[in-house]
């Protein structure tokens, strides 16, 4: 089971961290990423993905240098630091992890089985 945690209401230009905790299963053998669907949207949109290791990480554009995802697996958590946080980065935000052993990042929706239930991030101008 994946909980995320860390969301709520800020104005533009400030900072947030997500937490995503796995309880019941292996966190450290496998690929993890963060997604997010705006209001409206249809889609979810990846936005930050690290392999099983944590060496490796992916970014969207519209995030690189003001996202950071990191893990930690003493605690098995997946974290999203979130910086120069804008409008258009309100979202609700899910962690997921995919089921493929000591992977590299991956980028497809498609490839991760596990979803949380997702937490809201409302950013003001």
């Amino acid at each position: 089971q994946l909980v995320e945690s860390g969301g709520g209401m800020v104005q533009a230009g400030s900072s947030l961290r997500l937490s995503c905790v796995l309880s019941g299963g292996t966190f450290s053998d496998y690929p993890m990423g963060w997604f997010r669907q705006a209001p409206g949207g249809t889609e979810r949109e990846l936005v930050g993905a690290t392999s099983w290791s944590g060496r490796a990480t992916y970014y969207a554009d519209s995030v690189k240098g003001r996202f950071t995802i990191s893990r930690e697996s003493a605690k098995n958590t997946l974290y999203l630091q979130m910086t120069s946080l804008k409008p258009e980065d309100t979202a609700v935000y899910y962690c997921a992890e995919s089921p493929r052993g000591r992977a590299t990042f991956l980028t497809e929706t498609d490839e991760y089985d596990y979803w949380g239930q997702g937490t809201q991030v409302a950013v003001s101008s």
